[in-house]
């Protein structure tokens, strides 16, 4: 399967926009899941129309202190690196809120005192779109502070059988993912480009762009993953981004005008493609270009 992320840095710059388009022409030839990464404020449902029929609670394990078995030796509270547990005299302190997740309490306490307890943090929701494309979303609930938690359990989400249709042309196993990242350089971001194969990076011509395109290609290029660049409304601004991307190596595949029938549809709810036909054949080039680009 071939991973694509779709990812900006600076927010508002048309990541969704891009990402529902893509996954739009790329049902038309082969087998598709789209991931909306954003679990903060996932939007991109607002343009497939999924009909989400699953939906499930995820979260993180946190640690449970039996006060019979512990021994308040501190072990659990030293190996932790977040400070989400407090050895305090003869009572242990956790801190949900703090914790990861990542079980190091657990396993090296001396005395197996200590278990884990699920704490929901938000949801999946999954079904299919009208195209056939597989979708499925996070949502972290209201009040919660971490979102990779959900996007781990979002990346290893696999569709039902039967959700998407057979594959033909994209790779030999047929599939493509795509990943609506959310916005910014944090850790959320990290999470959802690592394990990807390509980063399409969506930007805009202006200082603001710039700043949060170069953040977000640094990120790509810690993780190995190469990538190409998508200017959104284009024609504002001026030709820093072009010069940067050129300086940089990094190939602009694809510019979307400054136009106001776009930004009409896109309020509107509709996915460029379906209300800009014109765009169609750019977003068709843009799949082969990066296809090609991770299968030469």
């Amino acid at each position: 399967m071939m991973r694509i992320v779709i990812a900006s840095g600076k927010g508002g710059t048309g990541k969704t926009t891009v990402a529902t388009s893509l996954a739009q022409v790329a049902a038309e030839r082969g087998a598709v899941r789209f991931l909306d990464c954003d679990v903060e404020a996932p939007n991109a449902a607002l343009f497939l129309h999924p009909d989400l029929e699953t939906h499930r609670e995820v979260g993180i394990r946190v640690p449970r202190v039996d006060a019979q078995a512990c021994t308040f030796c501190g072990r659990c509270a030293e190996i932790c690196q977040f400070n989400a547990i407090a050895v305090v005299g003869k009572k242990v302190l956790v801190f949900d809120d703090l914790c990861h997740g990542c079980g190091s309490c657990n396993w090296n306490c001396p005395e197996q005192a200590i278990s884990e307890h699920l704490v929901v943090t938000g949801v999946i929701d999954s079904g299919t779109t009208p195209e056939g494309i597989a979708f499925a979303q996070g949502v972290m609930n209201v009040g919660q502070t971490m979102g990779v938690p959900i996007l781990r359990e979002l990346k290893k989400w696999t569709p039902a059988t039967g959700d998407a249709p057979p594959s033909t042309s994209l790779r030999a196993s047929g599939a493509l993912e795509i990943r609506d990242a959310p916005p910014g350089a944090s850790c959320p971001v990290v999470e959802t480009m690592r394990g990807a194969d390509f980063a399409l990076l969506v930007t805009e011509p202006t200082p603001f762009g710039l700043h949060d395109l170069k953040q977000v290609a640094a990120i790509a290029h810690d993780l190995g993953i190469p990538a190409g660049v998508v200017i959104n409304r284009d024609g504002i601004g001026d030709d820093a981004v072009g010069t940067w991307c050129a300086d940089s190596g990094l190939p602009i595949l694809l510019r979307i005008p400054m136009e106001r029938r776009i930004a009409e549809a896109i309020a509107s709810g509709r996915t460029l493609v379906d209300t800009v036909p014109d765009q169609r054949p750019g977003f068709h080039d843009l799949l082969e270009r990066i296809v090609a680009g991770v299968n030469p």
